[in-house]
Parts: structure tokens; C-alpha cells; sequence
């Protein structure tokens, strides 16, 4: 049940820093694992339990059977085993370990790993290790495999285009016979439509197909909705069809919104990157992982992307509030911000600098020039200072505590308890909120006090939102 990105763990002297209850609950994959673990984070369900100075916490966990499980956590990754049958990842145990560890009542034992914990955490220490060889030990392609490499990419082109003008032709068809019929036709038309798109090897092009096919039944001023969807999707097709025209970095944002997937390159970022959000959304048939990343010293905002297959979780797992010395690599793509997460320098240590933020009035614009970059941007990171959560209407909005601007909430977020905790969190008083703004509002994952009576502006610990 392991999975796990690579990185170098610490041989710290001392005990690793231990994370908050809170932390260690963002990282459960869903409610009912949230339950399950806190209710295993008691002294009298656990055996054997320890933890050394590398950041390795190991414990036996009493169940229904004879044999209790054992469970294994490597807070450098984070990463986690358990013999117990759950697919889901992190396990209810490796959370309830965590929370014993992260409640520090009664303290782990601390001392040598135990023989059954040791042989997992060497093996993969020594994976991780591994991965960092130079290149000249690792080999390049030879000109075959370079040229079979060619041959492929041109094929898998041909068939994206050859799907992107069907595309085209059927949005023709669409408005010609007028937005009506959308409604009339059913979601079939439009599942069809995404298949041929799979089927010519352009998985952004059907995702963003399936999202049209959700449109006629989402309620009032629809057509707007579905007109302004299709000028995107036309957009994107035309721009394909055409990429030879366009500057490099646009173009390989187009690769990468048709579903051609690339490496990251370019030379990586060392940081104490700050874990600001992790989230959870359906892809399909597999669950993508994001996870939002500030660099204390370079000023940057990163993305972590991972992918669970059906019923399983993403490998990638970082609980919010915790700072990382560690090595992003970027993606290639104008205005793209994702990363790979490299090389690790020590253990994740709880607390960090957020980010400075902005104004609400700041924001918008920084989205408005990122749309310059990324025409099917949906949404942009931001940190908006020092706002204010206040009704409006049947929804919510942030005020700016200093000029007369505010965002509005988006949807997705009123319905989550996330909201009222940011409420709590102001009580009527200025904040500091990270989130994605975009053309539906402003989506809060976390939120720090702007109280500077309380630790100094801003500084306090990141209260999760999401």
C-alpha cells in the first residue's frame, strides 16, 4: 500500500517536529477516514509504538483479529504502510498514529526503529536515495529510441488534430441548429462526443466536452453558460490546429490543455516551501490531488498534481501548515505553475511565513493578466490581505478592510463547513485568505489572523479551510 514521491530524509540528531492535530487530519482522504482515525489516536489502542530522530513514527494497532497491524510512517515524505486490507491512503491507522504522535499524551517512545518497521523505512530511504543518481550513471536514448519516440508523438498529433476538427464541425453544427437543441438532445450526444475525443487521444478536449454536457441542466441563463463554454473549446481547437503559429510558451500550455502530457524541466527551485491548501477533485475515473505550495524566499506560488486510480487516493500527501526545504522542478507552459516535487533537506517542521497577499482589487487584476497567458484559465492562486467575510444576498462575499472592493465566494464554497470556520476565524475582524480566484469568485483553502496583536501580522498558524 505504499506510495510516495522521492526525497532525501534528514539524519537529524533531534526528535522530528511534531505537527498538529489538524495537520495530520487534512491529510485523510476523505470524512469517514477522518472519523475512523481520530478514533484510533488513543495510548490504549497502540503496542509498540516509537519513534527516532529520522522522522520514522512505527506502532502496533489492536483490531478485530489475533495479529494487530503494523503500521509505519515516514514524516519526511510523508509516507505510510500498514498490513492491514484498506485501500485507501493514508489508512485510518496511519492517521491514528499520527494523532498519537501529534498529541504527544503520553510521548512515543523514542529510541531504535523496531525490527519489523526497520526493513520498510530502509528500503525506502534507499529507493529515494537512488533516484538522485547523476545523470551520466542513469544513460540517454540511443537514436533509435529517440526516433521511435518522434514517430509516435507525430501519430498521436495527427489523430488530435483529426479530432479537433470533428470537434469543430460538431460545434458548427451546435450553433447552426441553435443552443435548444443542446437541451433536447440529452447527455448522450455530448458522451459521444468525449469518446470520439479519447479516442483520438485528446483527453483535455473530451474532459472539457463532458463539462458542455453538464451545462443545460444547471439551472438559469444556461445558454450564457454553454456559449461562453464553446467560444473556450473553439478557441482551444483553433489554437491547436494552428500551434505552429504561436509563441512556445502558449503553445505548450495548448499541449497541455489538449492532454499531451510533458516533463518537468528547467533547473530546480530550492525553498522552504510553505503548504498552503490540499485538495481532492473527481478527473473521470481517477481522483486528482492538488496541493498548493509558497516559497518563503523566492516569493513563488507552486502546484503539486497527483492522480489516484478509482477508489484509491493520490500517493501525495502534505499536511497544511507545514514548511519543506526541499527542490521544485517547474513545468514547461506560459503561466503554468506546476511543480515536481525533488530532493527533500530535512523533515517537514510545522509553521511558516505566508504569503504577503494582496488587495481584492489587486487580485482580480493579477487574474484578468493571467487570462493574457492562459485564455482557459479557470482560476489563479492568490492571497487576498486583510479582508473581511460579510453576507450578500443569498451568498457571501470578502470585503477589502481597506478600499471599497470585494469578491464574491464562489459557489463551491458556501456549501462547505470551511466557510464558517473562516467566519470564526474573523469575528468581524480582518483576515488573510488563500484561495483561487477566477470567473466564479474566490474559492478560500486557508487562513491566517491579521491580528498583529497575536504573533505579528499575519504570522499566526494556517487554519485549513478546505
Amino acid at each position: 500500500m505504499l506510495l510516495s514521491h522521492g526525497g532525501e530524509p534528514s539524519r537529524a540528531a533531534g526528535p522530528a517536529a511534531r505537527w498538529t492535530v489538524e495537520q495530520v487530519l487534512a491529510l485523510a482522504p476523505d470524512d469517514a477516514s477522518r472519523k475512523a482515525g481520530s478514533r484510533l489516536g488513543s495510548a490504549d489502542r497502540w503496542s509498540d509504538a516509537g519513534l527516532d530522530g529520522s522522522g520514522a513514527v512505527w506502532g502496533l494497532c489492536r483490531g478485530s483479529g489475533s495479529t494487530p497491524y503494523r503500521t509505519v510512517v515516514d514524516t519526511t515524505g510523508p509516507a505510510y504502510t500498514c498490513s492491514c486490507p484498506s485501500r485507501k491512503f493514508p489508512c485510518k491507522h496511519a492517521l491514528g498514529l499520527l494523532l498519537l504522535w501529534a498529541g504527544g499524551t503520553p510521548p512515543l517512545r523514542s529510541g531504535e526503529v523496531a525490527g519489523w518497521a526497520r526493513e520498510w523505512l530502509e528500503g525506502r530511504r534507499s529507493r529515494a536515495a537512488g533516484q538522485e543518481s547523476p545523470p551520466e550513471e542513469t544513460g540517454a536514448a540511443g537514436p533509435a529510441d529517440r526516433e521511435a519516440a518522434r514517430r509516435r508523438a507525430e501519430r498521436r498529433a495527427e489523430r488530435i488534430t483529426g479530432g479537433a476538427q470533428e470537434l469543430e464541425q460538431r460545434l458548427t453544427d451546435l450553433l447552426r441548429g441553435g443552443l435548444a437543441a443542446a437541451d433536447q438532445s440529452g447527455y448522450g450526444l455530448w458522451e459521444e462526443t468525449a469518446a470520439r475525443m479519447v479516442d483520438a487521444q485528446a483527453p483535455g478536449l473530451a474532459g472539457r466536452v463532458r463539462e458542455l454536457g453538464a451545462i443545460p441542466a444547471s439551472g438559469p441563463g444556461w445558454p450564457v453558460r454553454l456559449l461562453e463554454e464553446c467560444a473556450l473549446l473553439h478557441l482551444l481547437d483553433t489554437a491547436w490546429l494552428g500551434l505552429d503559429r504561436l509563441p512556445e510558451p502558449l503553445a505548450a500550455t495548448v499541449r497541455t490543455r489538449v492532454g499531451l502530457t510533458s516533463s518537468a524541466e528547467g533547473p530546480p527551485v530550492r525553498d522552504h516551501w510553505l503548504v498552503l491548501a490540499q485538495y481532492d477533485t473527481p478527473d473521470g475515473k481517477i481522483v486528482a490531488r492538488r496541493i498548493w505550495l509558497y516559497g518563503r524566499e523566492s516569493g513563488r506560488t507552486a502546484l503539486l498534481l497527483s492522480f489516484g486510480a478509482a477508489g484509491r487516493s493520490p500517493g501525495q500527501a502534505l499536511p497544511v501548515g507545514v514548511t519543506l526545504d526541499a527542490e521544485l522542478t517547474p513545468y514547461p507552459g506560459a503561466g503554468q505553475l506546476r511543480a515536481e516535487l525533488g530532493r527533500q533537506f530535512g523533515t517537514p517542521v510545522p509553521g511558516g511565513t505566508p504569503p504577503p497577499g494582496a488587495g481584492t482589487a489587486a487580485a482580480l487584476a493579477a487574474y484578468g493578466d493571467a487570462l493574457r497567458d492562459d485564455p482557459w484559465l479557470d482560476a489563479r492562486p492568490v492571497t487576498l490581505r486583510e479582508v473581511i467575510p460579510v453576507p450578500s444576498g443569498d451568498g457571501w462575499q470578502l470585503a477589502d478592510a481597506h478600499a471599497e472592493s470585494a469578491v464574491p465566494v464562489a459557489p463551491a464554497a458556501l456549501s462547505r463547513p470551511g466557510l464558517w470556520k473562516l467566519v470564526a476565524l474573523s469575528g468581524g475582524g480582518p483576515v488573510n485568505v488563500f484561495g483561487e480566484i477566477g470567473h466564479r469568485g474566490f474559492d478560500p483553502f486557508a487562513a491566517w489572523s491579521a491580528d498583529p496583536v497575536s504573533e505579528g501580522a499575519g504570522s499566526g498558524e494556517a487554519v485549513p479551510l478546505i
